[in-house]
């Protein structure tokens, strides 16, 4: 979540200085960051249910 906490203040510095576009376009990517972290958290919920995954046994590859 730092990604977030960097564009909140990059948002507060650019609207104390009057960069209205910087504003504008630092909360766009903020909210695509808090986008992401929510499907991100979806995806990482549904799959820690499955347990975990059987990859098998590596094989000899011919070698005895």
């Amino acid at each position: 979540m730092e990604i977030v906490h960097n564009l909140v203040e990059r948002i507060e510095e650019a609207r104390l200085n009057g960069w209205l576009g910087e504003v504008q376009g630092l909360q766009v990517s903020l909210i695509k960051a808090k986008e992401k972290f929510v499907a991100l958290d979806r995806s990482m919920k549904r799959n820690c249910g499955n347990g975990p995954t059987s990859l098998g046994m590596p094989g000899l590859g011919g070698m005895r």
